[in-house]
């Protein structure tokens, strides 16, 4: 998109700069009379020298910026894809991110919907409230990640390793599954699951984990 700056407009045979004797004022009067230039049904306004064009409509000056703002937008449909918040400004929606490293990052928010995630590492990333909608996660390290409201809403979560991540309050509604995945030491306090997945995760579960003190079986209400 090609930016202009210092724009002017320009009509022919018009004049935005009368001859001071041509102005029905002097100079120094402080009266606030409007100047009136017309040509074919548009006309400049210069109230006290400031020149106002009227084509059809007023378009006020902040109209106008809002108005670029938005075409700014629109020419960069990536824009549309990035993450939330301050946090994560790469584009991470719909994208395949096979065996990337996010490990250690501050990803909060962050918007990883639909995006292919396979053997991808978060270990010990902060992913509080992050979208994992409908993501495949499959072979993922997601071990001592904060995943503390992340929503996992259909997503692949199989043979992920849980190991000590925190999922408390996270959202595992649909065909989450979590087969084949390490939770020794996981935090599922709240997190709502179907009751063949907690039947599954109780079979394996163990280990209490490092920084809530909660024994996994008892997150997953285990009996």
């Amino acid at each position: 998109m090609a930016i202009l700056s210092n724009v002017s407009f320009s009509c022919s045979n018009i004049s935005l700069k009368p001859s001071l004797s041509s102005l029905p004022f002097s100079p120094s009067s402080r009266s606030h009379s409007l100047l009136r230039y017309s040509k074919e049904g548009r006309e400049v306004v210069s109230p006290l020298g400031s020149v106002v064009l009227s084509l059809g409509e007023e378009v006020s000056k902040r109209s106008l910026l809002a108005l670029v703002s938005v075409t700014l937008f629109l020419a960069d449909p990536a824009l549309a894809y990035k993450g939330g918040g301050p946090y994560g400004q790469g584009v991470t929606r719909g994208q395949d991110l096979s065996g990337k490293d996010f490990s250690g990052q501050t990803l909060i928010r962050q918007d990883f919907k639909t995006s292919i995630l396979r053997q991808a590492n978060f270990k010990g990333a902060k992913l509080l409230g992050a979208s994992f909608f409908d993501a495949d996660l499959t072979g993922a390290d997601l071990s001592e990640a904060d995943l503390r409201g992340a929503d996992f809403s259909l997503a692949n979560v199989t043979k992920v390793n849980l190991t000590n991540a925190n999922l408390e309050g996270a959202t595992a509604t649909g065909n989450t599954s979590f087969k084949g995945s390490n939770i020794t030491g996981a935090d599922f306090t709240d997190v709502p699951l179907r009751d063949d997945q907690r039947e599954y995760l109780c079979k394996v579960a163990d280990g209490v984990n490092a920084t809530t003190g909660n024994a996994t079986r008892d997150t997953l209400l285990c009996n």
